[in-house]
């Protein structure tokens, strides 16, 4: 799934040990954002109630070649009312990841408007999306192909880094192995603003 940034980037080059990284995590309320957010922290489920304002929380997460990366998430209330506010919280973000919940069919199309509303925002123009299609447990959960096609993933441009990934954040299945995707796409586009830069 996604667009091709599946080449392996040598872990953590180009970042500092000591910056996190400021990711945003954004979807319609009742999605999973803070279900997925307590999973990444304490590796297991916490009951959560709807988010009124945001959670943030600075994690350190385990990637493949046992480095450790810290993420500094912004979990943001969802709610139609709290949604005007998102764009607050992905100015200067490294990455987004924008929960779906794959069982509600009927608010795909919402949840499409949302997400293509926030990456259209010029200064998110290029942020790698990593999108996180929640319940894949669920026994009518729509398959990812349908996911990708419901949220019209393939009218992102180019400029847009993205991955679709399988999840169930109560059980934690597929978290890691998204935000590993997330983190590539990150280092993948420092390095290609990087080249820019030396370019001018």
């Amino acid at each position: 799934m996604g667009n091709g940034l599946s080449e392996q980037t040598p872990i953590l080059s180009g970042l500092s040990p000591f910056q996190s990284l400021h990711i945003a995590i954004l979807g319609l309320d009742c999605a999973g954002k803070t279900t997925v957010l307590y999973r990444l922290q304490f590796n297991e489920f916490v009951n959560t109630v709807p988010t009124k304002g945001f959670n943030a929380e600075k994690i350190k997460v385990s990637l493949g070649n046992s480095k450790t990366v810290t993420f500094h998430f912004w979990d943001v209330g969802g709610q139609e009312k709290l949604r005007p506010l998102w764009k607050s919280y992905t100015r200067c973000t490294d990455g987004i990841v924008f929960v779906v919940d794959s069982v509600d069919t009927e608010r795909m199309e919402e949840a499409k408007t949302e997400l293509h509303k926030i990456t259209k925002i010029s200064e998110n123009q290029g942020v790698p999306v990593l999108i996180v299609a929640n319940k894949q447990d669920l026994r009518n959960s729509l398959t990812l192909s349908e996911v990708e096609k419901l949220l019209a993933l393939n009218e992102f441009g180019s400029s847009t880094p993205w991955h679709l990934q399988a999840t169930c954040a109560i059980i934690g299945d597929g978290l890691r192995e998204g935000i590993e995707k997330l983190y590539e796409m990150i280092i993948k586009r420092r390095k290609m603003l990087r080249q820019q830069k030396k370019k001018r």
